[in-house]
Parts: structure tokens; C-alpha cells; sequence
């Protein structure tokens, strides 16, 4: 491949990092100005603050009245481990793992909680499990989207409507962008600095009536640490729902989190911010689908993500070791030069790239990136050779 002219249209904002992800269009730090700073969290108007942004999400995600939010530490991480932690034991589990995130909770689930029921489902990078295979009278354990992998589920119609177990859904890259059957989902977490581009640290659960049942009527058999403590005396801590966080958050980020659901509901809502990402998706499908060099790594269209869009190469000669080689030369070649922050893909993934199409992306600073990546793939190229 002939070495390209470099492109001259540059993105106005080079943010595509899968997580944390681009802030709101219009974002400045003016928008924090209203933060309750050096004032407590557990102040009467610190917890009006952290509630109303529980009350937004709820609001926001069109939640079913009867299913609960709270703001837990640790971000996603700690929102989901706090829910393993606590519900986990009481039946047999199944585990579908396609790429690093979902392997990460078999590790925690296999090697540290060590329940004596577990079949763990995996599939390769770019593949997902075979969903028909899973058993719902278990508990079920799985990302809806995949981010290091751009392989989401499809929909929730493969998730049994009669399940005796509960659905444990790592959310963290599909909600605000992808249709979710919340009739199908008992516990799902997320974090700020992913589709909404919210600062880091702090994580979200949402618990369906069927997981508040499990948590009061289950009593785990390892111990909960303090910062995952759902229950207080066999009885829901109600108290974490009305805003009393566990720890301590930072009022600075509660602010940025309700300037994000702010701008969501200027734009349109739920239903507008996953047109955003269908739109923005879109643009890439249709540049990778002329581009013989690259491939969604994704194989079914159906399981394609709208957010995190995973890439591999095709005509790299001499393997991975080579493959490599290039997607370094080329994230390094846009970075240099403002173009592109953050696009390579996931460290234990295939190599190539993966770039975020989330709703505070904008469609045009994607479409005029593509240039600049067939520059880059061909500049990196010839370094190569």
C-alpha cells in the first residue's frame, strides 16, 4: 500500500478513548461551579444533591418504578463486585465470559469467592457464547456489552422472562446507547466515565425487587466488607437509596454527573442518545465496510457494537508480532498529532483498534478522522516494510 497524502480536517475534539470517555459537547469547567465543596456529603444538602442524581439516572434509563439506584465506591469494578459479594451462594451460577471484562469476574467468582456451583461460558474474542446453552434456573453473569471486544448481546429476548435465578448485568458500555430489557435484568451496574464521560471512582447499581428479595433472604458465606454492606440487621439499608453513600464521593464529580444527565435530557433523552450512537456507529461500519485492510473484530453484524467499535487488521504481513507493530506506529503517528487520543485496543485483545462512538462523540469529528486513519495505516505500513 502506497504511503497516502496526510489528511488536512482534523477532529475538533480527538477524544475517542473507550473509557473515560469524551465529555458532553460544550463541556467546560464552569459547569462544576454549583458544587457543594468543603461542605459534607451527609449535610442536608448533600444528600439532596447525591439523591437527585440518583432520581435523574432513574428518570433518565425509564427504570420500572419498583427498581432501586444507589452510588456505591469503586466504580464499576466495585458496584459489580458488591453485588457478587452479597447475592452470590444461593444457587448455582453461570458465567459468560467473551473478552477481559467478563473474564474478570470469572477470576473473582472461580478464584476468590470460590462458590462450589459454577460453569463458566466463553468464547473467544469477537464471538460470544452460546446464549441457548445457558441455564436460568441459575444465577446469570454477563456483560451486555463488551468493550474490549465491541461484541454485545444482541437483545434480552434470550434471557428466560420465568428465571428462578438472577441476571447479573455489567452495563457499564451499553447503557445510554443500547436497548435494554430491564423486564430481563435483576442487577446491573455502570460507571460515570463511560458512555456519559462523568469523572472516575464512583459506580452505580440498579436492583430489580427480585435482587432486593435475594439480598435480604440470602446470607452470603464469605464476609462482606464494609464498603459492599447492602444490609444492615437483615433488612435493606434503605439509607444508601436516599442518597447516604457507604463512603465518601466527591461532590465535584456528583456536579459533573448531573451536568452529564442534564445534557441528556437536553438532547432528547434515552431515546436520542442511542440515535447518537447508532449515528455515530454508523459512520465507522461504513468506512470499515470499503476498508479491505481493516474488520469489525465482532463476526455476527447482530452482536456489533454501537460504542466501543473493535478493529482488526487483515493485510498486515507476518502475524501478530507485525500487527502489533502497526496499530503502535499508527496510534502514536495520530496522537502526535492531535488527531486521535487513546485508540488502540485493549491490551489482552486482538491487535488493532478500537474507537468509542458513544452519544458525546460527535459524528463529525469521526468523519473526519477516517482520513486520517487510512494515512496512518499507510504511513505505519511503510515503516513497517
Amino acid at each position: 500500500m502506497a504511503e497516502i497524502d496526510k489528511p488536512t480536517r482534523r477532529p475538533q475534539r480527538p477524544l475517542f478513548s473507550s473509557g473515560p470517555c469524551a465529555k458532553r459537547p460544550g463541556w467546560t469547567p464552569d459547569v462544576l461551579s454549583a458544587a457543594l465543596l468543603g461542605r459534607s456529603h451527609r449535610s442536608t444538602a448533600g444528600i439532596a444533591r447525591i439523591k437527585h442524581a440518583i432520581d435523574a439516572t432513574h428518570d433518565l434509563l425509564q427504570l420500572p418504578s419498583d427498581y432501586r439506584v444507589a452510588i456505591v465506591p469503586g466504580s464499576d469494578t466495585g458496584a459489580f463486585e458488591m453485588a457478587l459479594w452479597n447475592m452470590l451462594g444461593a444457587r448455582g451460577i453461570d458465567v459468560l465470559a467473551w473478552e477481559a471484562f467478563g473474564k474478570r469476574w470469572v477470576t473473582d467468582i472461580v478464584a476468590e469467592l470460590r462458590p462450589s456451583d459454577v460453569r463458566v461460558l466463553n468464547a473467544d474474542y469477537g464471538h460470544l457464547p452460546d446464549l441457548s446453552a445457558v441455564d436460568f434456573n441459575r444465577d446469570v453473569i454477563f456483560p451486555w456489552n463488551g468493550t474490549a471486544s465491541g461484541v454485545r448481546v444482541p437483545n434480552g429476548d434470550w434471557i428466560a422472562a420465568d428465571r428462578r435465578g438472577l441476571t447479573f448485568v455489567d452495563a457499564t458500555s451499553a447503557l445510554f446507547a443500547q436497548d435494554i430489557d430491564w423486564s430481563k435484568v435483576d442487577v446491573a451496574t455502570f460507571s460515570w466515565q463511560k458512555v456519559l464521560g462523568g469523572e472516575a471512582a464512583h459506580g452505580m447499581i440498579i436492583l430489580s425487587p427480585r435482587a432486593i428479595e435475594r439480598l435480604i433472604s440470602h446470607r452470603a458465606p464469605w464476609p462482606i466488607p464494609k464498603l459492599f454492606r447492602l444490609v444492615d440487621g437483615g433488612r435493606l439499608d434503605e439509607s444508601i437509596f436516599a442518597g447516604e453513600t457507604i463512603n465518601t464521593p466527591s461532590m465535584l464529580c456528583v456536579e459533573d454527573y448531573l451536568d452529564a444527565l442534564g445534557w441528556a435530557h437536553s438532547v432528547g433523552g434515552l431515546t436520542a442518545l442511542r440515535q447518537r450512537a447508532d449515528a455515530n456507529a454508523a459512520v465507522l461500519f461504513d468506512w470499515i465496510a470499503r476498508t479491505p485492510w481493516i474488520a469489525n473484530l465482532a463476526a455476527d453484524p447482530a452482536t456489533r457494537s454501537n460504542t466501543s467499535i473493535c478493529m482488526r487488521f487483515t493485510q498486515v504481513a507476518g502475524g501478530t508480532p507485525a500487527e502489533r507493530n502497526v496499530a503502535g506506529r499508527m496510534t502514536a503517528l495520530l496522537a502526535d498529532d492531535g488527531v486521535a487520543y487513546d485508540i488502540g485496543a485493549y491490551r489482552t485483545a486482538p491487535p488493532g483498534l478500537r474507537i468509542w462512538c458513544g452519544a458525546t462523540v460527535e459524528r463529525a469529528d469521526l468523519e473526519a478522522l477516517l482520513p486520517w486513519l487510512d494515512w496512518a495505516y499507510s504511513k505505519a505500513l511503510g515503516q513497517q516494510n
